[in-house]
């Protein structure tokens, strides 16, 4: 069974709701978006981690001011104990700092902590809208020595996925992978919050994938049961899942067990109530 990560938006009422529906020994990514920045990201992810869960913030590039903010965020991590964050380029249109991408913010990680905090990248099976294919393992290759892993974007394709990994590994990146897969969500819940967070382009992956597709978006639910189980098929060629949940922790408790039952080896979701 792969180990699997929460991924959470940071809304004002979140930690409550982590509380009372996560375990404790689930690790959670905190993402980092334009209109929340790296303030609300960081305050979300030292009270999680103050409660005891096992935390990854998410640095957007283009959300920081300067050097000096992320050497504070550095120093917020070492006192608080998180031992690993997450850099991306970001959403943002314009850069509100130095940092137009997530390369050079990579290197000033790796310098402010002395490599203490691990960090992790993005990947992006699907391509980026943005960027050309090239670009994007050139981005890759340039800072994958200073990084410790590496998450794909949200995708529904196991064979996109296992063939991205296998794409890093004949460029020489030989970092672990962890899958982005989307949770357990109602149907139209999925459709909005993917469109809202900006991954609109991988649910319509799905959506063009025939009777698959259609199954899998049918019935008011998507689950990622098949999807996860073709990733975890030997010789497993991810080192986890990566679970996007669009803060819908009450779906997750309430179906986990009975649909996916076994498929997460850390951080099956339950109600403390």
């Amino acid at each position: 069974m792969l180990p699997t990560r929460i991924e959470i938006v940071p809304t004002d009422d979140i930690v409550t709701r982590v509380h009372n529906a996560v375990p404790l020994d689930t690790t959670l990514t905190i993402t980092c978006l334009p209109h929340h920045g790296v303030r609300r990201t960081m305050q979300t992810a030292i009270q999680l981690r103050l409660l005891g869960y096992s935390v990854v913030p998410h640095l957007a590039a283009r959300s920081l001011q300067d050097r000096s903010e992320l050497a504070s965020i550095i120093r917020d991590c070492e006192v608080a104990g998180i031992n690993e964050v997450f850099a991306v380029g970001g959403d943002a249109p314009e850069a509100a700092g130095p940092y137009g991408s997530s390369l050079h913010l990579v290197e000033d990680i790796a310098e402010f902590s002395g490599g203490r905090i691990g960090v992790g990248i993005a990947g992006y099976p699907e391509g980026h809208p943005g960027l050309s294919a090239l670009h994007l393992v050139d981005s890759l290759v340039a800072k994958h020595h200073l990084a410790t892993h590496l998450v794909t974007q949200m995708c529904f394709s196991a064979p996109k996925i296992l063939d991205y990994a296998a794409l890093l590994r004949r460029e020489g990146v030989e970092l672990p992978v962890w899958a982005g897969v989307a949770g357990i969500l109602p149907k139209g819940k999925l459709v909005s919050l993917a469109t809202k967070i900006g991954v609109g382009t991988s649910l319509k992956f799905l959506s063009r994938q025939g009777p698959l597709g259609r199954r899998l978006l049918s019935g008011g639910r998507y689950s990622p049961r098949d999807l996860i189980a073709e990733l975890s098929e030997p010789p497993v060629a991810v080192e986890g899942i990566h679970l996007y949940s669009f803060n819908d922790l009450a779906t997750l408790a309430s179906s986990a067990a009975s649909k996916i039952a076994g498929t997460f080896s850390q951080g099956a979701l339950h109600e403390h109530n």
